[in-house]
């Protein structure tokens, strides 16, 4: 990789690699490697590397991060809402999406045949170069800076775009939880009407549990108000 696309890179993920080597091997494919091999003088006691190793890495690093920046994030949360959420923001789609905005596609060096294929827009090629590049800054600079660059890249967006729509899902799945844990038949919604002009809804629903109306919630959509009669609902139940 040129030095002035790497520097480009750098900047995205705004970490400066002291060892540059391993920002090259977090993008390097292994369908690239046979080539590289065969190009190298007969001499050369140089080993070429594929991303395979830092991708291994790269996923324990995001899991342990993650977990951290949601305890930190949602206090109020059970494990049961931590671990789906965490789910959402390290799964395939989640990082893919990550490693496009990097726009790490370009970057990735890879075999002919691979080229000729379309890897640099393969979802899985894409997400696992991006655990690879967690890792490499991790092993460059620590802890600290793979936590400050996914704060950047992933953690951040994973909250502003998704982040209170995944705080309210939680809450119906909590319910459901609590529920089934216990035997009854699941939550079932109702919406009880609409109140003012179309461009500022309110919307009213109820949630009713086994033939019995047990809480309601508004919200700007149907879907927000579902979910804070869940929260109601699952006040109730757990007080109860």
């Amino acid at each position: 990789m040129k030095r002035s696309d790497a520097e480009q890179l750098e900047a995205r993920l705004g970490h400066h690699f002291a060892n540059p080597e391993l920002l090259e091997r977090a993008l390097t494919h292994s369908s690239v490697v046979p080539e590289l091999r065969a190009e190298q003088p007969e001499n050369s006691h140089q080993d070429i590397h594929n991303n395979e190793r830092l991708e291994f890495l790269g996923d324990s690093v995001l899991q342990l991060l993650a977990s951290e920046y949601l305890l930190q994030s949602f206090p109020d949360w059970s494990e049961g809402q931590l671990s789906k959420s965490r789910a959402r923001i390290v799964n395939s789609h989640s990082l893919e999406d990550a490693a496009r905005r990097l726009s790490l596609g370009e970057h990735l060096n890879l075999g002919r045949g691979e080229e000729k294929t379309g890897g640099r827009d393969k979802p899985a090629i894409l997400a696992d170069a991006f655990e690879a590049v967690v890792a490499a800054v991790y092993l460059d600079a620590g802890l600290e800076a793979a936590r400050a660059m996914l704060e950047r890249t992933l953690f951040l967006h994973a909250l502003e775009e998704r982040g209170t729509r995944m705080a309210d899902s939680d809450r119906k799945s909590a319910l459901q939880e609590f529920l089934q844990g216990r035997g009854r038949p699941p939550a079932e919604y109702r919406l009880t009407g609409e109140t003012g002009p179309d461009h500022q809804k309110v919307f009213l629903v109820e949630v009713w549990i086994n033939g019995d109306r047990l809480a309601d919630g508004e919200g700007s959509t149907k879907k927000e108000a579902e979910q804070r009669a869940a929260q109601k609902a699952l006040e109730l139940l757990e007080a109860g």
